[in-house]
C-alpha cells in the first residue's frame, strides 16, 4: 500500500499541519528560516505527525489543537535530524545534501536548538501538562539513546540487547511519544492510552530495524542516503551483531574488523556476509514481529477508518524499500 493511501484520511489536516510548520519557522534571523525551511521542505515520510493525527482521530478527537501537536512533533524530529547529521558527519539525507554539508556544523546545531525551543513554545500553547510530560521525557530519552549509540561506536562487543536499547531510545521513543501524546490530548481511557503508547514503541522498533536492514540491501538512489553509512561510522547495527554472533568465523572476523576500524572499503564483502549468515532474514523477521505486535495493540481502539490507516501504516513500515 502506498503511503498516500493511509495519508488520505487526514489529507486536510496534513495540509493544515504544513501551514503551521511554515508559520512557526518564522524568525527575524534569515539564516534560521533558511536552514529550517531547507530541512523541512526536504519532505520525508512525515510519519510522526501522521501518527499524531491518526491516533487522535481514531479516538474520535477532532479539535484543531491535534494539528498543533502534530507540528510540534515534527519540529522535535527535525531538530534531532539536524543534530544527528552533525554527530554522524552525514553528507546526504533524503536524496540531497544535509544542512551541515551546505552551511556547516555550527549553524546546523544552533538551528536545531531553535527548533527544539520552538517546539516547547508550541507545547506551552497546547496547554496540556500530560502532553508536556510525555514530550519532555521523550526528548531526554532520545538524547540518552543517541549518547548510548555514540558510546558504542566501533565497539564490536555490542550485544543485541544494547542495540535494542539504542533504537528504543533514538527512534522508537518519538513514535511512542507521537501516539501517546495524541491519546493524552484526546483525554482517552488509560487502556487506550497504554495501547497507543505500546503501538508507537513497536512500530518505531520495526521502522528502525527495516532502516538498518536497508543499509545492506538498498542503493543510495532509492534510499536517499549513503548506503553503508552505519558501517562507515563503525555503528554495530543488528545485521552486523547477528553476523558476528551466528555467522562463520570468517564472516564474524570480517565484520568485527570493519566495525573496529570504520570505513566502507569492505562494504561489498560485508553485504555478502550479512546476507549469507541469515542476518538480513533475522532482522526482517524481527521487524515483522514488532509490526504485528503494534497492530495487535490497536484492538483496544474503536473500529474506524483512522484505525484501519494505522494498521496499513504498520504494514507499510516493514514492506518499504526506502
Amino acid at each position: 500500500m502506498q503511503p498516500q493511501a493511509f495519508q488520505s484520511v487526514v489529507a486536510d489536516d496534513f495540509t493544515a499541519v504544513d501551514g503551521i510548520i511554515r508559520q512557526q519557522l518564522k524568525s527575524h534571523v534569515p539564516l534560521v528560516e533558511k536552514i529550517g525551511d531547507y530541512i523541512i521542505s526536504a519532505g520525508g515520510k512525515r510519519l510522526r505527525p501522521l501518527l499524531v493525527l491518526l491516533s487522535g482521530k481514531a479516538l474520535g478527537y477532532q479539535a484543531d489543537d491535534l494539528r498543533l501537536l502534530a507540528a510540534t512533533i515534527e519540529f522535535l524530529h527535525t531538530a534531532t535530524l539536524l543534530h544527528d547529521d552533525v554527530v554522524d558527519m552525514s553528507g546526504m539525507r533524503r536524496g540531497r545534501a544535509t544542512a551541515n554539508a551546505q552551511w556547516g556544523n555550527a549553524p546546523s546545531v544552533l538551528v536545531g536548538d531553535f527548533l527544539y525551543s520552538r517546539s516547547f513554545e508550541m507545547m506551552v500553547e497546547l496547554g496540556s501538562m500530560p502532553v508536556m510530560r510525555i514530550l519532555s521525557r521523550a526528548t531526554r530519552v532520545i538524547a540518552e539513546g543517541e549518547v548510548l549509540q555514540l558510546s558504542k561506536v566501533r565497539d564490536a562487543s555490542t550485544t543485541e540487547d544494547t542495540y535494542m536499547e539504542v533504537i528504543r531510545g533514538k527512534t522508537a521513543m518519538l513514535f511512542e511519544a507521537s501516539t501517546h501524546s495524541a491519546a493524552a490530548l484526546a483525554g482517552s481511557t488509560e487502556v487506550q492510552s497504554e495501547a497507543l503508547r505500546h503501538f508507537g514503541d513497536h512500530l518505531g522498533i520495526a521502522f528502525q530495524l527495516v532502516d538498518d536492514l536497508l543499509d545492506y540491501q538498498g542503493d543510495a538512489a532509492t534510499l536517499g542516503k549513503n548506503v553503508g553509512d552505519d558501517l562507515a561510522e563503525g555503528k554495530p547495527t543488528l545485521p552486523l551483531i547477528y553476523t558476528m554472533r551466528e555467522g562463520s568465523a570468517e564472516q564474524a572476523a570480517l565484520v568485527r574488523t570493519a566495525i573496529q576500524k570504520g570505513g566502507i572499503e569492505d562494504l561489498e564483502s560485508i553485504r555478502a556476509a550479512v546476507q549469507a549468515s541469515g542476518a538480513l532474514d533475522y532482522t526482517a523477521r524481527l521487524a515483522r514481529q514488532h509490526a504485528d505486535q503494534a497492530i495487535a495493540c490497536l484492538d483496544a481502539l474503536p473500529g474506524n477508518a483512522y484505525r484501519d490507516a494505522l494498521i496499513e501504516l504498520s504494514r507499510f513500515a516493514v514492506a518499504r524499500t526506502h
